[in-house]
C-alpha cells in the first residue's frame, strides 16, 4: 500500500478510471481495466473487487442518466429487472465469500468467446435490425431470469457484464443498441450500488481510492455516453467485437496460461 503515496500513482489511477468508464459505457468491461490496477497497487483482492463496486458506480450511474436524458431509457418498463437484479447481486456478493472461485476462472473465457463468436456470427445480435423501442413492461419472466442471472454474476465478479447485458438484452427483446446499452448501464448501476453496500458492511472498500477512480470514471462514462449516443451504431459495433475479444483473450491467458 506503500505505493499509493506515489503521485504518479494517482495520475495513473484517474488515466485508467477516464479509459474505463469510457468503455463502460459505450460497450462495458471497463473493470477489466480497473481491477487489474487496484491489485498493482497491492490492495488485497476482495478489497479490489469492494472498491471497484465504488468507483464503477459513479461511472455507470452517470452513464444511465445521460441516457434517460436522451429517452432511451424508460424504467417503468423494466421494474422487475430492477428488483431481479438486486436479489440477484445481493446472492453474488454473498458468494463469492463462499465458494471457490477457480472454476469460475476457467468457465469465464469460454463464456465470454461464445459471446463474441455470437456477436460476429449474428448481424443481428448487435444491430438494429428488426428492432424497435419498447411500447410496453417486457416479459416478467425473462426479466426475472436475465436479472437473478446477471446481477449474480455482477456481485460475484463482474467482468464483461455490460456486454452481457448489451447482447442478452437485444437478443430477449429486439431492443435497438443504444436502448439495450441504455439498460445494461441502468442495471450494472443497480448491481454495482448493491454490491457495494455488501462490500462496504464487510470492510472491502478502500472508499479515498474508489472515490478518486470513481470520479475519473464518471467523466470517462460521459463522454462515452454522448459519442454512442452520437455515433451509434459504426462506433459501437466494432468497438464492442474488440472489447469483447480483448476481455476475453484477457481472462484465457489469466485462466489458463
Amino acid at each position: 500500500m506503500e505505493l499509493l503515496l506515489e503521485p504518479s500513482n494517482w495520475a495513473l489511477l484517474a488515466a485508467i478510471g477516464l479509459v474505463a468508464g469510457f468503455i463502460d459505457a459505450v460497450v462495458g468491461g471497463g473493470g477489466l481495466l480497473s481491477i487489474p490496477a487496484l491489485l498493482t497497487l497491492g490492495i488485497p483482492p476482495h478489497t479490489a473487487l469492494g472498491t471497484n463496486k465504488f468507483a464503477a458506480s459513479f461511472g455507470s450511474s452517470m452513464a444511465a442518466w445521460t441516457f434517460y436524458r436522451q429517452h432511451l431509457l424508460k424504467p417503468a418498463f423494466w421494474y422487475i429487472a430492477f428488483i431481479a437484479t438486486f436479489i440477484g447481486a445481493v446472492l453474488g456478493s454473498i458468494l463469492v465469500y463462499l465458494l471457490n472461485a477457480q472454476w469460475l476462472e476457467k468457465a469465464l473465457p469460454l463464456l465470454i468467446i461464445g459471446i463474441a463468436i455470437y456477436s460476429l456470427l449474428s448481424p443481428n445480435a448487435i444491430s438494429d435490425t428488426n428492432c424497435q423501442a419498447p411500447t410496453q413492461t417486457q416479459p416478467k419472466l425473462k426479466q426475472t431470469l436475465q436479472g437473478l442471472i446477471l446481477g449474480a454474476y455482477d456481485g460475484f465478479a463482474g467482468p464483461g457484464i455490460g456486454a452481457f447485458w448489451t447482447v442478452s438484452s437485444g437478443t430477449l427483446y429486439k431492443l435497438p443498441l443504444l436502448h439495450s446499452c441504455a439498460l445494461a448501464r441502468a442495471m450494472t448501476f443497480t448491481s454495482n450500488l448493491t454490491a457495494l453496500a455488501i462490500f462496504g458492511f464487510l470492510g472491502q472498500v478502500h472508499w479515498q481510492i474508489g472515490l478518486w477512480m470513481g470520479l475519473s470514471m464518471m467523466l470517462g462514462s460521459f463522454v462515452g455516453a454522448r459519442c454512442a449516443i452520437k455515433f451509434g451504431m459504426p462506433f459501437i459495433r466494432p468497438l464492442f467485437i474488440l472489447i469483447v475479444l480483448s476481455i476475453a483473450a484477457n481472462l484465457a491467458w489469466s485462466a489458463w496460461f
